[in-house]
């Protein structure tokens, strides 16, 4: 059975959701678009929700309208965090391991795509692979022991950019300094997170460990990821597609809010709409390319993301 039909014609949705209530989530990129959206979502239901954002006025601006919705008591708040700089990251997980005593999930939704011109970190990446991977990855670990001992998961969400491009890590050339292009330098990025994200799996079942991993896509939702980022002819492009085949970013963030919720979903899988080859519709399981399984290629990734961020992750 897989999961569309599990969940019936409609797919996951909200409402399937019961109380929240002592429960708490953390998620990256959360001011806008699909984030923002799994926010009220759990909001509604009674959850608190800590958001880890770059923009600090963006996100007082997103708590404000939070409030308006679901009151003042609405336990929503924010830590200022750059997935793009490490030690940002660094800084913000010390800040959340303070102030919060418990994750039921860490949803790791921030992301940049399409960036038209290459740009390298201040810790010397390309900027949309140190941003959606190694800056999640630091994250993960520094928060993993706290997301254990709640018994909590770890959602990450990728991409079906994953599966095209060059299907591959380019070892030889990371930061593609020989011919960057911004679809590759993307679908690297979305790669890396979920061989990431299934090699933590096979490592946290080693070792006996109760963390959750699962792996989700939004589809094609209308959010603001290319905003800042892609060249003037993407954003033309987009803004007319999205408007033909793109579904809301309510919809785009059901799929993130499923895997940090819902029971029984399985390890190995991908979880996004599934019409439309993946784009839109209703919410369950979708078909998963082994590219983004390969072993060898993610004990690789892991070796060197663990050099990349100096953390020694011990799982």
């Amino acid at each position: 059975m897989t999961t569309k039909q599990k969940f019936g014609p409609k797919g996951w949705t909200p409402e399937r959701l019961g109380s929240l209530d002592g429960k708490t989530y953390v998620i990256t990129g959360a001011n806008t678009g699909a984030g923002f959206e799994a926010t009220r979502v759990l909001l509604s239901k009674g959850a608190s929700v800590v958001m880890l954002n770059r923009n600090a006025e963006k996100s007082s601006a997103a708590i404000a309208t939070l409030k308006q919705e679901f009151g003042v008591a609405a336990d929503v708040t924010f830590v200022r965090m750059d997935l793009a700089v490490l030690d940002s990251v660094r800084e913000a997980a010390a800040e959340v391991l303070e102030k919060v005593p418990q994750i039921d999930a860490l949803i790791c939704n921030g992301a940049i795509a399409q960036v038209a011109k290459q740009e390298i970190t201040v810790d010397g990446f390309e900027s949309q692979l140190g941003v959606n991977h190694f800056g999640h990855f630091l994250l993960c670990g520094l928060l993993f022991e706290c997301i254990e001992k709640s018994e909590g998961r770890i959602v990450v969400v990728g991409s079906n950019a994953y599966k095209m491009g060059l299907k591959k890590i380019q070892f030889e050339d990371l930061n593609f300094d020989k011919k960057y292009t911004a679809w590759n330098s993307y679908a690297q990025s979305k790669l890396a997170q979920m061989m990431f994200a299934y090699e933590l799996q096979r490592r946290i079942q080693a070792a006996g460990k109760s963390v959750q991993v699962r792996v989700c896509h939004p589809g094609a939702s209308r959010t603001n990821l290319l905003k800042d980022t892609a060249s003037v002819f993407n954003k033309i492009v987009w803004a007319i597609l999205s408007r033909i085949i793109a579904q809301s970013a309510e919809r785009g963030s059901w799929p993130e809010v499923m895997c940090a919720t819902e029971e029984g979903l399985k390890p190995e899988a991908l979880y996004g709409p599934t019409q439309r080859a993946d784009t839109v519709g209703p919410v369950g399981e979708c078909p998963l390319d082994g590219v983004a399984l390969s072993q060898e290629m993610a004990t690789k990734l892991w070796t060197l993301s663990e050099q990349k961020t100096s953390l020694g992750w011990t799982l």
